[in-house]
């Protein structure tokens, strides 16, 4: 059975649209216009025409985050991903952890970032579920009241290498470099925050699970499904991706199928600063990349 974490309305969420300047030296977004509830930003997601990829000037919908997580695990490497339906689309795709900026963190989407990763990415352990820091930042526990978050240890989130590219809210340089897309069928700006997540010590028997947000009745529902953790960890190999997918449950990494599996967006071909499909077939995504089947199981 699921567990409600919380409920929330979707009415306080308010964000703004944006002017976004792209040229081959970089790429600069500002706010435009009146705020933006939920819906009103759902409405804008519509595809988008840019003619030159790497230079242009766009009025698009809104700006989200993404972080591409690395976690540390039994001396290996993994992406995390998780699971997303996707009811508009009719469609289920891996993604990486992510979410909508609001208007008020618009200058500051790297707080919006980390504050996804502590509302999707649940670590449970033999003493209770952990919290975490970014630096000297601690994370919020969202779902302080239906869970117990451990006290004595946890997590921590540290940047790793930024894109090439520089990215700029107005005049003000984004230091932690994300990589930077315009995607065009929903006419939205994605920043790509690379991260690694760092377990503390004294956690051996780790379960890994995601929680997402849906509406439902015209609330915002976070539930807990212990039987579908829908969180995966991608196997990597000096940092390269290998093809083995996996979850995780009390420390045991458990072998995923890849069988009708697709890709979010943030893992489709870019070209300049545009990504103009919604989702990539693994199948497609392991030949384009030069990614290999793993050779063996872990367990």
């Amino acid at each position: 059975m699921s567990r409600t974490l919380i409920r929330k309305d979707p009415s306080r969420f308010k964000t703004l649209p944006l002017f976004v300047e792209a040229s081959s030296e970089g790429l600069r977004y500002q706010s435009l216009g009146q705020p933006l509830n939920f819906r009103q930003m759902l409405d804008r997601r519509r595809p988008v025409d840019v003619a030159d990829s790497r230079c242009f000037s766009i009025e698009l919908a809104n700006l989200g985050v993404s972080v591409r997580l690395t976690l540390r695990l039994q001396g290996r490497d993994y992406w995390v991903l998780v699971r997303q339906r996707r009811p508009d689309r009719g469609d289920t795709v891996l993604k990486l952890i992510s979410g909508y900026v609001p208007a008020h963190e618009l200058n500051l989407p790297l707080l919006t970032a980390i504050q996804e990763v502590a509302e999707e990415c649940l670590i449970e352990t033999e003493e209770g579920w952990l919290g975490g820091r970014f630096g000297d930042t601690w994370l919020p526990t969202p779902y302080q009241g239906a869970l117990r978050y451990r006290e004595s240890s946890h997590f921590r989130l540290s940047p790793l290498s930024g894109a090439a590219r520089p990215v700029q809210c107005g005049n003000l340089r984004l230091l932690e470099r994300p990589r930077a897309y315009v995607h065009v069928p929903t006419a939205s700006l994605q920043l790509v925050y690379d991260l690694s997540l760092e377990l503390p010590r004294d956690v051996r028997t780790p379960s890994l699970f995601h929680v997402d947000e849906r509406l439902e009745g015209g609330s915002l529902v976070a539930r807990l499904e212990r039987r579908r953790p829908d969180l995966y960890l991608l196997a990597l190999h000096k940092g390269q991706p290998t093809g083995g997918l996996y979850t995780l449950r009390e420390g045991e990494l458990i072998a995923a199928s890849t069988r009708g599996v697709w890709l979010s967006e943030s893992f489709a071909e870019q070209d300049g600063w545009l990504v103009r499909d919604g989702r990539v077939r693994w199948k497609d995504w392991q030949q384009r990349y030069g990614v290999q089947a793993p050779q063996r199981r872990l367990g």
